[in-house]
């Protein structure tokens, strides 16, 4: 083992060797060159961790040039003896560095959290707000470098206005840091404490028959994937997300039946939803006929990816309600036809527990002690409830306007 003071007319006068080779300093223990077979020259700390029973450790220090020249490696040895004496391993300490750096910087952690998820309706929601409001404030930070300010920050940077929008990118970013906490990433979320913000005020608005005969009429007139999922939203009152990725294996003519899986659901729990007429009529149109595939998207666009242009679908069928009336809409989203659909089963007679199978609630009626017990699937009664709404918009298309003012008018003025 060669010995000597490390300076540059030392290092200059290293050969290489079949092997690798070393010069260790005889002023700094510890401290030593090494120089590879390719002539590859890095500076080295070597060093025990509790005394001689300990196991000898190496650390690499960096290779010979810039920044490290036999000064500045010696100067950086020192430092690390200094952190040894004090009980911190450098080698670990530089792993931690490094994994914090990659795997435990946000923008990495959050495509990993986000991959988690199930359900695609939340992964689709926890993916938009990483992207929109948290990776542009928390991105380059690591995960337990994270503090309360920091999270202050991305609510700051968000419209004001926002109210429900920051009640999602809350609720993301605690599961995400609750999450870490569960994996042992973090000892402790730096939300403990923190306010959940307001509540958004319930919203009321339910259309009426003349609207709903009017966004029917007017839906196929729009994209060819977004008037039937329009038209299917009114007729099975399920989710925008659960119609619109409808695959054919999910569906039966001969049972008439949908079997919506459980990670296609916002909580998770899968639901079986009768066909009626009206929905059966339009997926016979989107099969061209009465045999349905096996496989695939119902509603697939041009490159085969699902439908998510809502927005632009959502304006030219507003548009052409107006030019066809005179008047627009007073305003109202694709949600709204899944409240006017459980509205509607209150005239219709229906069971508050059937709306509730219907539209996969976990209310009152579904859960704790009787979400236990009560096993009934309503199956029959949803079908029956969902054939008599069926009913009930068939005479609303047949029937000519009314002239009465639209259910829920004035409630969002």
């Amino acid at each position: 083992m060669a010995t000597g003071k490390i300076s540059k007319r030392s290092i200059d006068a290293l050969r290489p060797n079949a092997s690798n080779q070393f010069l260790w300093d005889t002023d700094l223990k510890g401290f030593g060159a090494k120089i590879t077979p390719a002539g590859a020259i890095s500076y080295v700390l070597q060093f025990r961790m509790g005394g001689r029973e300990a196991s000898t450790r190496r650390y690499t220090i960096g290779a010979h040039g810039s920044p490290w020249t036999p000064t500045t490696a010696r100067a950086e040895a020192e430092r690390l003896l200094l952190l040894i004496g004090q009980g911190v391993d450098p080698v670990d300490a530089d792993k931690q560095r490094r994994r914090e750096a990659v795997d435990l910087a946000f923008a990495n952690y959050a495509e990993r959290f986000a991959r988690s998820c199930k359900g695609d309706g939340w992964r689709r929601l926890v993916e938009r707000a990483i992207r929109l409001y948290l990776t542009p404030v928390l991105g380059k930070k690591a995960l337990p470098a994270i503090n309360r300010t920091d999270v202050v920050s991305v609510f700051d940077n968000m419209p004001a206005d926002q109210v429900a929008n920051r009640r999602n990118v809350f609720a993301v970013l605690r599961r995400l840091f609750r999450w870490a906490v569960s994996r042992g990433d973090l000892d402790r979320s730096p939300m403990e404490g923190m306010e959940t913000p307001p509540p958004v005020k319930a919203r009321e608005r339910w259309l009426s028959d003349d609207e709903l005969r009017l966004i029917w009429n007017a839906a196929p007139e729009c994209h060819r994937c977004f008037g039937p999922i329009v038209r299917l939203l009114i007729a099975t009152g399920q989710r925008r997300e659960e119609v619109s990725g409808m695959r054919w294996s999910e569906l039966s003519r001969t049972d008439k039946l949908w079997t919506l899986p459980g990670d296609r659901t916002k909580n998770g729990e899968p639901n079986t939803i009768p066909l009626n007429g009206l929905a059966i009529a339009e997926l016979d149109a989107a099969a061209g006929g009465d045999k349905w595939p096996r496989k695939g998207r119902v509603f697939a666009t041009s490159t085969g990816a699902g439908f998510t242009g809502y927005a632009k679908g959502k304006d030219k069928l507003d548009r052409l309600i107006e030019l066809a009336e005179g008047d627009p809409l007073p305003p109202w989203r694709l949600h709204d036809l899944r409240r006017t659909l459980a509205t509607n089963f209150q005239r219709l007679g229906v069971r508050f527990e059937v709306t509730e199978a219907v539209l996969n609630h976990v209310g009152s009626s579904r859960s704790g002690v009787a979400g236990i017990y009560q096993r009934h699937d309503w199956k029959e009664e949803k079908r029956q409830a969902l054939d008599d709404w069926s009913s009930h918009l068939e005479q609303i298309l047949m029937r000519r306007p009314s002239g009465n003012k639209p259910a829920g008018a004035d409630l969002d003025k």
